[in-house]
């Protein structure tokens, strides 16, 4: 995801710029660059890779300025280089930089280049700097200009405009993409997180969707889509300036497990415009393909391979295709049959992954139509060798049992069924349902991780068990797997997870009373089966904890322990939202236990090896 820094001031702000910058690099970029207006007119500064490698070309050729722009970038249109690093030019005239994607870049940089406009990137912002000089020649009003250039504009965007002729001012603009405003004395900023800026201010005003501003030292000026002014509220953040490191939080798996409300709705932003889910989101081929696929085949591993388990539940019934899900240490060695018209799907946090990617590499071999990486790191050897890209946006995680990587991940999977099943005749009013409903995840989050204490108090049940027993039905039959997984990584309690269906053909021989069997229970069409499942676990002497739909009837009398949810959660939400409280177990009972909660014994991160 891109980042965003500028700002106006009395003071040189590049050393704020570059802090700013410092501060989104946890999102992942793949080049960084600056522009200033100085007197002598914009004068810009960019660099491939790392922030500190823009510093280093400060450091040896500096820049000073009272009003600037700077940005990290992650390449969508073009490879990364310098020459598509932003800030872009438009002769030395105007500067711009630019989150989001434009779906009509190419229209129009054939109408600038029959203009005569010549381009030197591959960026589809370069199209827009163009567009906002254009439109200057026939008023001198920057924001006319830029207001008559988002007209034209199809897709989503955050926008920072700068000119060497209006000194002092900036021009923002917001579509899909989140742009905030720091508000100072005699000095205002402007980034695309908070974060960005707490070193300077800590109120800040958010644009909305279709606003204008037009920032100064002074103040700044908001109109909406239609051009009347508006006043958008200025709130002070609690957050502090070092909240991008543990904070208050005991470890870092806490604080990661309470970042998921931000993480997904990074991962949804600047993806869902006017209720549909742009199909560039997943990268600029992408139109090309969707309309081909026929199956899907999904690589994992570990909890990225559970994430690919819910997917197929998704993709099939949302897009009627064919899902085969695999482990990616089975897959590299077998001999494997593709059917026609077959995406290639891997899902990995760093990746980095060593099965994942050999899995990839061979996959390139077998005539598939075309590879996807769901993935955290943008600079990474997954992303960088497939030909699609949905990235997770989850930030640093630095606990090693993934838990907003987890759920970031079923954010990106759930975007990709929505764009892939418009192709295949998803109805309009269907699609806008279920975009609704993936807005609506980080508010729900939130809720949820109401239940903290509750569960905290749940887990003292479980410090002295050395087995556990998870059950789940349909897409929460991974979630169950899921939570597994978490409780024997930083616990060290043997988990296994079951279709709560199989609990007959085997499972039921260790119920007994040493044995709690954890499920969660959506109100959903499975929801009785699940119920007379449990049945034969409560007959069998076994203890029950039921993380329920609020309106499920359960007795929670002997023997049964209910947490019921703050809400009623969707079935399209539900394997996202019955995630957390299973996270959340585990970390209060390896908190009990008294493990090292983000480096439990015998695990690394990134499995880079065989």
């Amino acid at each position: 995801m891109c980042g965003i820094v500028g700002g106006t001031a009395e003071r040189n702000v590049v050393p704020i710029l570059m802090e700013g910058l410092r501060r989104l690099e946890y999102r992942g970029y793949d080049s960084a660059g600056l522009a200033v207006r100085h007197d002598d007119g914009v004068q810009r500064r960019r660099a491939l890779g790392k922030v500190a490698e823009l510093q280093a070309k400060l450091d040896a050729d500096p820049l000073e300025g009272r009003t600037g722009i700077a940005h990290t970038r992650w390449a969508t249109h073009g490879a990364p280089s310098e020459a598509n690093a932003h800030p872009h030019l438009s002769l030395p005239d105007i500067a711009i930089v630019h989150n989001g994607i434009i779906e009509n870049h190419e229209e129009l940089r054939a109408d600038l280049q029959s203009k005569g406009y010549e381009f030197t990137s591959e960026t589809d912002t370069e199209v827009i700097a163009h567009r906002v000089h254009m439109h200057l020649q026939q008023s001198d009003d920057l924001e006319q200009a830029v207001r008559k250039t988002v007209a034209e504009l199809d897709g989503a965007y955050a926008l920072v405009v700068m000119s060497k002729n209006e000194p002092g001012k900036l021009i923002l603009a917001r579509e899909g993409c989140p742009v905030v405003i720091g508000v100072g004395i005699g000095e205002n900023f402007v980034a695309s997180d908070v974060a960005a800026l707490l070193p300077v201010t800590r109120k800040f005003m958010f644009l909305e969707e279709g606003d204008i501003a037009v920032m100064t030292r002074d103040g700044v000026v908001v109109t909406d889509a239609d051009g009347a002014l508006v006043k958008r509220k200025v709130t002070e953040s609690e957050l502090s300036a070092d909240a991008i490191d543990r904070g208050g939080f005991r470890h870092y798996m806490l604080k990661e497990i309470y970042e998921q409300s931000r993480a997904v709705a990074d991962t949804l932003s600047e993806r869902i415009v006017d209720g549909r889910v742009l199909d560039a989101a997943l990268g600029h081929a992408a139109k090309d393909v969707l309309d081909k696929i026929d199956n899907i085949h999904i690589v994992a591993c570990g909890t990225s391979y559970h994430a690919g388990l819910v997917a197929r539940y998704w993709l099939e019934e949302h897009c009627n295709v064919q899902c085969t899900v695999e482990i990616a240490s089975e897959y590299r060695y077998r001999r494997v049959v593709v059917p026609a018209n077959s995406l290639f799907v891997t899902v990995s946090q760093s990746g980095e992954t060593a099965d994942t990617l050999a899995a990839l590499r061979k996959a390139k071999t077998l005539g598939y139509l075309t590879s996807l990486a769901i993935c955290n790191v943008p600079e990474s050897s997954l992303v960088r060798e497939s030909e699609l890209v949905m990235m997770t946006r989850a930030g640093p995680e630095i606990g090693v049992a993934s838990t907003k990587a987890f759920t970031t991940q079923l954010t990106a999977f759930a975007l990709v069924t929505l764009a892939l099943a418009r192709h295949r005749g998803m109805p309009e009013d269907t699609e806008r349902k279920l975009t609704r409903q993936l807005i609506e995840l980080p508010g729900l989050i939130d809720k949820v991780m109401g239940l903290d204490e509750e569960i905290e108090k749940v887990a003292g049940e479980f410090a002295e068990k050395h087995h556990a027993l998870f059950l789940g039905r349909g897409a929460q039959n991974p979630v169950a797997m899921e939570g597994a997984l978490k409780l024997k990584e930083i616990s060290y309690i043997h988990a296994e997870a079951y279709a709560a269906g199989e609990l007959k053909h085997g499972p039921l021989a260790l119920v007994d009373e040493d044995m709690p069997v954890v499920t969660v229970a959506p109100n959903d069409d499975l929801l009785e089966k699940l119920k007379s499942n449990l049945q034969e676990v409560r007959a069998r002497g076994g203890e029950l904890f039921v993380f329920a739909d609020p309106n499920v009837a359960f007795d929670d009398g002997d023997g049964v322990t209910l947490v019921k949810m703050p809400t009623h959660i969707e079935e399209f939400q539900a394997p996202i939202l019955y995630t957390i409280p299973l996270q959340l177990l585990s970390y209060h009972v390896a908190v009990l236990k008294g493990t090292d909660v983000d480096q439990p014994r015998n695990l690394a991160k990134s499995v880079t090896v065989e």
